[in-house]
């Protein structure tokens, strides 16, 4: 279990210096738009990353407290 959680506080430690990336071509061209287009770009690719990212979360937590009160 000690392992587990160790595995699990190193994924979320690293990724709190991660940032929001498209592919290549969408990057080049929002980055030729405009400041405006590439930070709706990385805005729009958190938007979409939100939601599995909750589930996960939700489903990990309520899966910890049930083995962890045990």
């Amino acid at each position: 279990m000690k392992k587990l959680l160790l595995i699990f506080s190193v994924f979320i430690l690293s990724a709190q210096t991660s940032k929001a990336q498209g592919c290549s071509v969408c990057s080049k061209t929002a980055s030729q738009l405009g400041d405006k287009s590439a930070k709706g770009l990385n805005d729009g690719i958190i938007y979409l990353a939100m939601l599995p990212l909750a589930l996960i979360g939700t489903i990990g937590v309520v899966w910890w407290k049930r083995n962890h009160l045990k």
